[in-house]
């Protein structure tokens, strides 16, 4: 089948095309970089042409809420009319565990409004919610960054490698529309802070992670399982120690 991943050239969406193509499917990169842009509704009618399923794992270029919210408003708005025009038959996403519980953050309010509009289209689809990425370990790190020191505090989170998230999405893709959410997260759970210290310290990352309680996490206040997933989750194998000996 014709699979159209929007963000096909990012972290997920190059590994995505790599595993649909492998297995056989014609799965087609479509980002700026290759013509195609949601925020304008440039090339999206040529490249849904045929297709069968599209995956938007796209994200916003900016974090700050107004334009994040403009982002993820519009290019799935645009992206929804141009699959219904297209007679594509099952919109998959990629959003995150917990964006329901995350909604002082913009940027997950932003994810919210992402699914709420997905599921009013009409469109059968899956929204495929992960925890966060390894890959992302620094980021986190960096937002919760004064001078030399990281504050983060000691909620409990299960990591996933992006290689399992986007084995994940591709199941999903080929699969029935589940008209709903599915959860992936990596094998182990760690408290936030002691994830962080874990990673900064195997890289050689001199900062000084101190366990805060009243820190927050991307501006929510964390709960102890806030970014924790539900007990139906799909569990992937990759391990963040297995994953951090690869890199050095």
């Amino acid at each position: 089948m014709k699979v159209v991943v929007i963000g096909g050239t990012g972290l997920i969406g190059s590994q995505l095309v790599g595993k649909l193509n492998e297995n056989g499917h014609d799965a087609v990169a479509a980002s700026p970089n290759t013509g195609v842009n949601t925020l304008t509704g440039e090339g999206l009618a040529q490249v849904l042409e045929g297709a069968s399923v599209v995956v938007d794992v796209s994200n916003s270029p900016s974090f700050e809420d107004e334009a994040v919210m403009d982002f993820f408003r519009t290019s799935t708005a645009n992206l929804l009319k141009a699959e219904t025009d297209a007679g594509v038959q099952h919109h998959v996403a990629l959003s995150v565990v917990g964006t329901e519980r995350l909604q002082d953050s913009g940027y997950f309010r932003a994810k919210q409004v992402q699914e709420e509009l997905i599921k009013a289209s009409g469109t059968p689809y899956s929204i495929v919610h992960a925890t966060q990425f390894f890959e992302f370990m620094k980021g986190i790190a960096d937002s919760a960054t004064d001078g030399d020191t990281v504050r983060l505090a000691p909620g409990k989170i299960q990591p996933i490698y992006s290689g399992d998230v986007a084995a994940a999405v591709g199941r999903t893709a080929v699969g029935t529309p589940v008209n709903g959410v599915v959860e992936v997260a990596g094998p182990d759970a760690f408290l936030l802070d002691e994830f962080i210290r874990t990673g900064l310290a195997a890289t050689n990352d001199p900062r000084a992670v101190v366990t805060d309680a009243h820190a927050t996490y991307w501006g929510v206040q964390l709960e102890e399982t806030t970014l924790l997933p539900g007990p139906g989750a799909h569990i992937a194998e990759t391990r963040f120690t297995d994953w951090l000996a690869q890199q050095q």
